[in-house]
């Protein structure tokens, strides 16, 4: 794993878990600041899914260019670089899953979110 790849990976980790603490800094009562903290997990959400995709778009790039290279240098192999390649673009898709499912529950297991919707909407 490259060093860039390595840093990213840790970045997203931290900033989707830093932005996710937030979602418990508000009070039992719904006022500007839980609204402004439901903004924070939505962003959250947003970016956390956003650089997920990215990596994992970058990953998947980089592994069909070695598949690719493999196949062009030995042609026979192409079978087994192919069964490969799909195995490992099923593992790095999984990653992306992770990321959409931990904000697909910052969005929806928020704590504070009837009452959020309740003032919004009436």
């Amino acid at each position: 794993m490259s060093r860039k790849v390595f840093a990213s990976t840790v970045l997203t980790v931290f900033f989707v878990l830093g932005m996710s603490t937030l979602v418990f800094a508000a009070d039992a009562s719904v006022s500007a600041a839980a609204l402004q903290v439901f903004a924070a997990t939505v962003t959250a959400a947003g970016f956390g899914i956003g650089i997920a995709a990215f990596g994992t778009g970058i990953g998947q790039g980089i592994a069909v260019k070695g598949a690719v290279e493999g196949t062009a240098r030995n042609p026979e192999a192409s079978g087994k670089i192919t069964v490969t390649m799909l195995i490992g673009l099923a593992m790095i898709e999984s990653l992306c899953i992770y990321a959409l499912v931990i904000c697909l529950i910052l969005l929806y297991a928020y704590p504070m979110a009837d009452k959020i919707a309740k003032l919004i909407f009436g």
